[in-house]
């Protein structure tokens, strides 16, 4: 009984690592698939380069704009506006859904200005932000929060909400303040919802700060891709375009990563 219980852990360690080459299998098996696809329809429609580039030719520029250094500074600054974004989005997300989580009267009276703000577009209100801020780093940063604040807010409020009132009462039977509550009880039990929003977070704000750049802006992915368009140069839009779902993969992963190492207790639960 004592060593079946020993090999437990072992086993599921054995368990998860299967699954995860498995899983690593199959993403390598999908991207070969999806490029030796596209090589095929390059050559067998024949289209010229500047309607649809070969893998290898993307390739090709991707190795030229990454040897004479125009990747890496476009790269850089569209993940500082991403970082800076992302930042000032969720900091104010989470304290509004702190507020609106404690107060029903304050989310009756700002619900409907919530809402009605996610009806526009941020495609809409990018190029009015640009005119009004101009084309520098502050305005895509604005976009990248404004993309990212209304999901973390909604999954901040929902996971607060989400703590069981019973263990509210205990905390309270035990004289614990307003900030003892919140850092030892709501922090977290509602921590996985809130690292769910940021998850979201993480990728809507590589959105935000391309339209921005798209819009207006002299450096970033998105003008990278701009020049391409308007150079017929399709190769560099799509290195702009795989770069940009690099660099939303990253962000991804380091949130989920971050979720797995704050949420280790509740594997030992299981």
């Amino acid at each position: 009984m004592v060593k079946t219980r020993a090999l437990e852990p072992k086993a599921r360690v054995f368990l998860m690592q299967r699954h995860r080459n498995s899983r690593i299998l199959s993403i390598l098996a999908a991207v070969v698939i999806f490029f030796a696809g596209w090589q095929a329809l390059v050559a067998l429609l024949r289209m010229p380069a500047f309607i649809l580039p070969s893998p290898l030719q993307v390739l090709a520029r991707f190795a030229k704009a990454l040897s004479d250094g125009t990747l890496a500074r476009h790269t850089a600054a569209t993940l500082m506006e991403v970082l800076a974004g992302l930042g000032s989005g969720v900091l104010f997300a989470t304290i509004l859904g702190y507020l609106l989580s404690r107060s029903t009267l304050l989310e009756n009276v700002l619900q409907p200005f919530l809402v009605a703000s996610q009806a526009i577009p941020t495609v809409a209100i990018a190029p009015l932000l640009v005119i009004w801020f101009g084309p520098g780093l502050f305005s895509k940063v604005l976009i990248c929060a404004l993309i990212v604040f209304f999901p973390v807010l909604v999954n901040t409020v929902v996971g607060l909400r989400s703590v069981p009132e019973n263990l509210r009462d205990l905390m309270r039977s035990l004289r614990a303040d307003r900030w003892q509550t919140f850092r030892l009880l709501e922090l977290p039990a509602a921590l996985p919802v809130l690292l769910g929003g940021l998850r979201i977070g993480a990728t809507l704000s590589v959105i935000g700060a391309v339209v921005g750049e798209l819009v207006g802006a002299d450096r970033g992915l998105g003008f990278l891709i701009n020049v391409g368009r308007g150079q017929y140069d399709t190769a560099l839009v799509f290195v702009g375009v795989f770069t940009l779902v690099i660099l939303a993969l990253m962000l991804y992963s380091a949130v989920l990563f971050t979720e797995r190492r704050l949420l280790r207790w509740q594997d030992a639960q299981i």
